[in-house]
């Protein structure tokens, strides 16, 4: 394994110290010779995988070294400083910092989820090569999913789907990305995948020969021309045509541009005189060329794109892009290291640019401290098309799609968004809400005695990025207000929970709601936060109840646990009406207990109790969130509890997530109607991502029950997931 390491090294990367390389290695096959993989194989395996994928991305020497040792830290008795001792210490940080992201588990409730993308993105902006090694990690781990459990491998393929996929996209890393993509298909719809292979390969020889004869007649004109040049014919990915089907309602049959021709020239301009014999070859389909080479993507990318009608009338994309814009294509970010000699100054300046997008994700987060807020803006930022417009001088801006002038403004600085009162678009004067389109020529006029933003300007901008600075100006400017606001909105919660707010702060519950919210310092912060609609009235006191231990408010956890226990000793029942949970409480019934709104337990799931002050006991699942941090900070009031032999109905919440289309509630209600269980609720909603939402409350005996309508939901056209919610 070694040997063929030190090859592909050998092969793609420069100025690489093989010694450094060689001496990783040895000490992670001794460090992991104890250890297997799932599937049996012996654990270094893993690691020089990752090494490879790192070489063949022509990584620099610390970048492969830390690959081979991602994993020491961890699962070895090896520590940071024996890392730095043996090697250096930027290989040293760079595996704390992949360690440190292993750490990061993925959740589906977005308060959950928040704080582990948080770390991600400050590991990111420390040094942009941890990312790198994680997405690597990921996909050899991707690559041998089959040896997980299927519960496993569905969590692993969503997880890749919604974030690392998304990230490889934006560091420009699409070899990484495809591949990921695929993957996560694969294991998250098999049925459809694998169906989709099979009518593909079907027609595979018909289409080959159809490209081949397109290639031939492209090769001989460009030739005619005097231009050399490398054609093929790149098989567009499962995952992306799926998207499409699914997006646009087609079938395979209605989708003709499978393969997407791409020209490979040696300079810009061969590329434009290629796209001027393909046009006058092909007729060029309106509205459908992009030129990606005077306006490159924020991920680098660079190429122009043209769809044509070929001689059958078949329509087929064909891509234009010098040969180092095909290396940067693939290997994006990870290009900085694999091309750094020669230009390597040039690189250097412009590699702060490449990463402005990272910037401004970490500007606008620090100011969000509502994780669902958060967690939606990093979506739509990974996710978002863009826009491309000028600025007066000729400076290309790019943007999120449907953004306004008022974006363009604070893009450009904050200062001349917060005096912005005005703009014009190709010299015409327009509102502020007004979509701007790629190509035009945005102008924004500002005043010295300018008030500042509007509060309607957070409807109106589409980016995070403004989104923040408006809310940063009026943080600022009208503190006191938003501090007297906050306390209205505070007091009105208090006054609806049946809470004292000032018994609240008197506990730990203040300090540790503080640690929680990095930007919140002291209680004016608080009020002023919660005015503001950073974080709501409700979330600040259910933080607080839910961390206050304060004595006062709360009995000692001893004479908790001893009440019960003498309850249980005498015989005693404390009953709540006439209603059966089917509860017992180590061996005793009709003991009062409720269940858990955070996890709704059902009959069949493994549940535990939770001793609670003047409401009995509450009976959470063992895989509740909550109930493990009640587990890690207050073990002694846990109680054993089971399933009686009581049957009644429960209710239970799940959660589809999916393509948004028509007919999708119907087909919903259908299978909900079908397996007879009553409906107890049910919320739609659909997001800028053209995903749907859908929480959905069912009346059931058995987490049986639910499992297998579950399943029924998950077969249905478009469906992306579906889980049990869990706050």
């Amino acid at each position: 394994m070694l040997d063929i390491l030190i090859d592909k090294v050998k092969y793609n990367c420069n100025n690489v110290d093989l010694a450094l390389i060689e001496k990783a290695y040895n000490l992670a096959a001794d460090a992991h010779k104890s250890q297997k993989r799932e599937s049996g194989e012996p654990y270094i395996i893993h690691p020089e995988s990752v090494a490879s994928i790192l070489a063949e991305l022509g990584m620099d020497t610390n970048t492969i070294a830390a690959g081979l040792l991602h994993d020491v830290i961890e699962d070895t008795n090896y520590t940071y400083n024996d890392i730095k001792n043996m090697f250096n210490e930027e290989v040293a940080n760079l595996v704390e910092g992949v360690t440190k992201l292993d750490m990061i588990r993925y959740k589906t409730k977005e308060e959950q989820q928040a704080d582990n993308v948080r770390k991600m993105l400050l590991a990111m902006a420390k040094d942009i090569r941890v990312i790198i090694i994680k997405l690597a990690d990921r996909l050899h781990n991707m690559r041998t999913l089959k040896f997980m459990p299927e519960e496993k491998q569905k969590e692993k393929a969503k997880e890749t789907l919604d974030i690392f996929a998304p990230l490889a996209h934006r560091l420009g890393m699409s070899k990484i990305k495809w591949e990921l993509e695929d993957l996560a298909f694969r294991y998250l719809h098999s049925e459809e995948y694998y169906d989709l292979v099979k009518q593909i390969a079907e027609k595979r020889a018909e289409r080959e020969n159809y490209i081949e004869s397109i290639i031939n007649e492209l090769t001989e004109n460009l030739e005619n021309a005097g231009i050399d040049s490398d054609i093929d014919g790149r098989p567009k990915h499962f995952y992306s045509i799926y998207r499409k089907m699914v997006n646009k309602n087609k079938n395979i049959e209605q989708i003709f541009d499978l393969t997407a021709i791409r020209i490979l020239v040696n300079s810009v301009k061969d590329c434009y005189a290629a796209l001027g014999i393909v046009h006058t070859i092909y007729k060029p389909l309106p509205g459908r060329f992009k030129d990606y080479i005077a306006m490159p993507k924020p991920n680098m990318y660079q190429s122009l794109h043209t769809t044509v009608i070929g001689h059958q009338g078949k329509t087929f994309e064909i891509q234009i892009r010098t040969f180092e814009m095909h290396k940067t294509a693939e290997y994006g970010i990870a290009a900085h290291w694999k091309y750094k000699e020669g230009a390597a100054e040039s690189r250097e300046d412009s590699f702060e640019t490449k990463l402005s997008w990272l910037r401004d994700m970490l500007e606008w987060q620090k100011d969000t401290a509502d994780a669902e807020e958060f967690m939606e803006g990093f979506k739509l930022d990974l996710f978002s098309d863009e826009i491309f417009v000028f600025t007066p001088k000729g400076i290309v801006i790019s943007l999120p799609n449907d953004a306004t002038p008022i974006d363009f403004a604070y893009k450009i600085h904050t200062d001349v968004g917060n005096k912005c009162v005005g703009s014009k678009v190709n010299g015409k004067m327009v509102p502020l809400d007004y979509r701007l389109k790629t190509g035009e020529i945005v102008e924004i006029l500002t005043s010295s005695v300018a008030k500042g933003p509007n509060i309607d300007w957070l409807n109106i901008a589409a980016s995070n990025q403004a989104k923040s600075k408006i809310k940063q100006w009026f943080k600022r400017a009208k503190r006191e207000e938003n501090i007297d606001k906050g306390k209205d909105l505070i007091e009105r919660e208090s006054k609806k929970q049946l809470v004292n707010f000032v018994d609240l702060l008197k506990g730990e519950g203040y300090e540790k709601l503080l640690k929680k919210y990095n930007n919140l310092r002291n209680i004016d912060d608080i009020y002023a936060a919660v005015g503001i609609g950073m974080v709501s009235a409700s979330t600040i006191i259910s933080r607080l109840k839910e961390y206050s231990v304060n004595d006062k408010v709360v009995q000692s956890n001893e004479q908790i646990t001893k009440n019960i226990e003498e309850h249980i000793s005498k015989g005693e029942r404390v009953h709540k009406k006439d209603i059966n949970y089917g509860i017992t409480v180590k061996g005793e019934s009709n003991l009062m207990v409720r269940f858990a709104k955070c996890c709704n337990p059902v009959p069949g799931d493994e549940v535990v109790g939770f001793i609670t002050r003047g409401r009995g006991i509450s009976v959470h699942r063992k895989d509740c969130t909550n109930f493990k941090t009640i587990m890690n900070e207050e073990p002694e009031k846990i109680v054993e509890v089971n399933w009686g032999g009581a049957k009644g109905a429960y209710t239970a919440e799940i959660q589809v997530r999916s393509e948004d289309r028509d007919g999708l509630l119907a087909d919903i209600m259908t299978v909900i109607t079908e397996s007879k269980l009553p409906l107890n609720g049910l919320n739609a909603n659909s997001t800028k991502t053209n995903t749907a939402l859908i929480n959905i409350k069912v009346k059931i005996d058995n987490v049986e029950q639910l499992k297998e309508l579950m399943r029924k939901i998950r077969k249905l056209k478009g469906v992306l997931d579906v889980y049990r919610m869990n706050s």
